[in-house]
C-alpha cells in the first residue's frame, strides 16, 4: 500500500492546483480582453482632427471595444490593412479604397462621412490665388514661384493635391517653391506657418489646427475639393487572424444611427467638422 502523502505535501499540491486553475483563469479573462479591442488603420485627418478623440469614447461605452487606431497617411495605412496588421480601414482615397475591395482586402466598402479640402496660404496672398477654383489658384502658385508644402506622404490628401496639380497646365514645373515634406497633415501646415507658404489641407485639420500664424483660408467651394471617407473589414479570408466579430460592430455602428450623430456632433468653435453621409 502506497504511503499518504504528507500534511505538507498535500498543501504543496493544492497551491500548486490553485495557482493552476488562477493561471488559467488569468489567461481565459486576458483572451477575452484581448479579443475586446480591435486596431484600425486611419488617416491622420481623423485623428488630427479630433474625431477619434470625440467618437471612441462613444463607441466604447456602447460596445465594450477597445479601439487602438494607428493614424498614418492614407497610403500607408492601406498598405498596413493589406499585411493584416489592422482589422478595420478608415481613409479617404475612394480610388485606392475600391481597389483595396477589387484586390480582395475586404468584401465591401462603405462610405461613412465627408467634408472638403481647403487651400490656405499667408493672408496676403502673393500669388493671388483667392477664389473658388482649386486648379486655377494652384497654376498660379507655380507661376509665381511661391512657396508650396505638400505632404509628399501618399496619403489621401497628397493623392487629391496630385489629381489637382494634374489637372493644371503646370504639373511638370510646380514652381521653385514647391517642397514635400513627407509628413503628416499637422507637421506640414506647421511648415506652411512658418515659411508663409500655400499648402491644401482637409477642412477638419484645419479647424483643429492652432498654429495658424498668417495662414487663412484662400480657396475653397470648388465641388473638386469634396473630400469622401470609406470604411472597411479586412477581410479574415485573406488574414486568418482579423478580429471580424469585433471590427464588424465598429463598421456597423460607425455607418449606423449612433456613430453617425456622434460625428455630425463633432464640431469646433461650433462649426462641424465631418457630415454623416453613410445612411444615405
Amino acid at each position: 500500500m502506497p504511503a499518504r502523502p504528507s500534511v505538507c505535501s498535500r498543501r504543496k499540491l493544492v497551491k500548486a492546483v490553485r495557482t493552476l486553475v488562477a493561471l488559467s483563469a488569468g489567461l481565459l479573462i486576458g483572451g477575452a480582453a484581448l479579443a475586446q479591442s480591435i486596431v484600425v488603420a486611419s488617416t491622420t485627418s481623423t485623428e488630427q482632427s479630433g474625431l477619434f478623440g470625440h467618437i471612441l469614447p462613444l463607441f466604447k461605452q456602447a460596445t465594450g471595444i477597445d479601439v487602438k487606431v494607428v493614424a498614418l497617411g492614407t497610403g500607408q495605412a492601406i498598405d498596413m490593412a493589406r499585411r493584416g496588421d489592422a482589422d478595420v480601414l478608415f481613409v479617404h482615397d475612394k480610388v485606392a479604397e475600391e481597389k483595396f475591395v477589387a484586390d480582395g482586402f475586404s468584401a465591401r466598402r462603405q462610405e461613412v462621412m465627408y467634408n472638403d479640402f481647403v487651400l490656405v496660404g499667408p493672408r496676403s496672398d502673393p500669388a493671388r490665388t483667392a477664389g473658388k477654383d482649386v486648379v486655377a489658384a494652384l497654376q498660379k502658385v507655380a507661376a509665381s514661384n511661391a512657396p508650396f508644402i505638400s505632404r509628399g506622404d501618399k496619403s489621401g490628401t497628397h493623392a487629391a493635391e496630385l489629381r489637382f496639380w494634374k489637372m493644371t497646365a503646370t504639373d511638370a514645373n510646380k514652381g521653385s517653391g514647391y517642397r514635400e515634406c513627407g509628413c503628416g497633415m499637422g507637421p506640414a501646415l506647421n511648415i506652411a506657418s512658418g515659411s508663409g507658404a500655400y499648402a491644401l489641407t482637409d477642412r477638419g485639420t484645419w479647424l483643429n489646427f492652432r498654429n495658424r500664424g498668417d495662414l487663412v483660408v484662400l480657396v475653397e467651394g470648388d465641388r473638386r475639393l469634396f473630400n469622401q471617407y470609406g470604411v472597411m473589414l479586412v477581410s479574415a479570408a485573406r488574414h486568418p487572424q482579423v478580429k471580424t466579430v469585433e471590427g464588424q460592430r465598429f463598421v456597423d455602428w460607425i455607418t449606423g444611427a449612433a456613430g453617425q450623430a456622434a460625428i455630425a456632433s463633432h464640431k469646433i468653435g461650433g462649426e462641424q467638422l465631418f457630415f454623416p453621409n453613410a445612411m444615405k
